[in-house]
């Protein structure tokens, strides 16, 4: 397998990534949403919404990391 697929194998596996984090900020997102509607602000509440803010920094390495290997590709090819 020569360099320039390597590189565009694991850009592919970085975009599911993203994928599934986006899935999974959602999902809390709306079960945050519901607590907060029903009115249970309780510690399920704050540790879904930390979840959150940790799911977006890790949406955000992942997206660094793509567009490192999207410029290693333009440096390849």
């Amino acid at each position: 397998m020569s360099k320039i697929d390597k590189v565009k194998e694991h850009i592919g596996a970085l975009k599911m990534y993203l994928g599934l984090v986006v899935a999974i900020i959602l999902t809390i997102g709306a079960g945050i949403a519901k607590l907060y509607n029903s009115g249970n602000i309780n510690a399920l509440f704050w540790i879904g919404l930390g979840l959150i803010l940790v799911m977006v920094l890790t949406f955000v390495l992942i997206s660094k990391s793509m567009h490192r290997e999207i410029d290693k590709l333009e440096e390849i090819g």
